[in-house]
């Protein structure tokens, strides 16, 4: 079983930046994809993005390319999700997310419980 824990969130100004970051812990492993998701207030969870255990491999979606930049650090376990040029659509709670091989997430293996971002114009 795969433990993550995400920090991070908070309270920012639209054209802030902000850096989230999940640590995982138990039994990772060498093709685990890591990555992160938001909900909106009464929206669907989306995905944001993935990186794969070596870091060199990075999925992003569409929307979120150009303003967030995903990295990880491997010595400490942990993934980052830099924000920046934050505007009020991106207030949600994010999750990190893991799972196996899959760089779209489709389908994780574990989630965080999330930390919330709330942006005020």
């Amino acid at each position: 079983q795969v433990l993550l824990v995400e920090s991070g969130g908070g309270l920012v100004l639209a054209g802030d930046s902000l850096r989230l970051s999940c640590t995982a812990s138990g039994r990772t492993s060498s093709n685990y994809v890591m990555g992160w998701f938001r909900q909106a207030p009464g929206k669907e969870r989306e995905f944001v993005a993935a990186i794969n255990w070596s870091g060199y491999s990075t999925y992003y979606a569409a929307s979120m390319r150009g303003r967030f930049t995903i990295s990880r650090d491997n010595a400490k376990n942990t993934i980052y999700l830099h924000l920046n040029r934050l505007n009020t659509e991106d207030t949600a709670v994010y999750y990190c997310a893991a799972g196996s091989s899959d760089l779209r997430l489709r389908n994780p293996d574990a989630w965080g419980q999330g930390t919330l971002v709330t942006v005020s114009s």
